[in-house]
């Protein structure tokens, strides 16, 4: 599930953003960095091995479980985004735990609980994209992900009777493109504190540094 700072709609468009929330929102980036290196991984694995489908749900299942529980561990801008991390992350870990004890998983129950996800993922993505484009440089990795993920559920979705090897291709691509997403991100999201002071940088030659800085920051995937 996302990394969420905060839930959408909590801050307002001119919210500010300021140098303690930049700062605690920063020690996030090394949780993003893992995330990426470890999806990077996955998607890897995932190509290279010859998957049944009892052992695709399985694996498939402990990465939901992986990303509830790294949701979960995010810190958010307040405390409502803290809290909407803890239940997103709760509801991959249930998925997973779901998908992995399901009695002899076929096709069609890997191919709907994947494409499912894959689409409230990538809608969630998208959000948090343009929710950030004003913070970090390059938000728009984030928008063409949730833009690869939303499509790739909608094909899960829409042919669950689809061959392994086309599952595989999915879960597979998903991961390479957001571990990469991540690694990029989270190198961002650590300089976040260094984005506030620029963006302080006019106000404060004019003598008009204050406790904020005019930056909002909904979610970072």
């Amino acid at each position: 599930m996302p990394n969420t700072f905060a839930a959408p709609g909590t801050v307002s468009p001119g919210e500010k953003l300021t140098d303690d929330v930049a700062v605690r929102v920063a020690r996030n980036w090394w949780l993003l960095l893992v995330n990426g290196l470890l999806l990077v991984l996955a998607g890897v694995l995932i190509f290279s091995i010859d998957w049944s489908v009892r052992s695709l749900a399985t694996f498939i299942g402990a990465l939901f479980i992986f990303e509830g529980l790294s949701s979960a561990l995010t810190s958010g801008i307040d405390a409502t985004g803290s809290r909407t991390n803890v239940v997103a992350g709760l509801l991959s870990v249930a998925a997973g735990i779901a998908i992995i004890v399901w009695p002899s998983p076929g096709l069609v129950a890997v191919a709907v609980f994947l494409g499912a996800w894959l689409i409230v993922v990538g809608t969630l993505t998208i959000g948090g994209a343009f929710a950030v484009r004003d913070v970090l440089p390059d938000w728009w990795l984030m928008l063409i992900t949730g833009l690869l993920e939303v499509p790739l559920g909608v094909l899960a979705l829409a042919n669950p009777g689809a061959t392994l090897a086309a599952l595989v291709t999915v879960g597979g691509i998903w991961a390479v493109a957001v571990g990469v997403m991540r690694i990029v991100v989270s190198f961002q999201v650590k300089r976040l504190p260094e984005y506030v002071d620029e963006a302080w940088a006019g106000p404060a030659a004019n003598g008009a540094r204050g406790t904020a800085a005019p930056a909002t920051a909904h979610a970072v995937r």
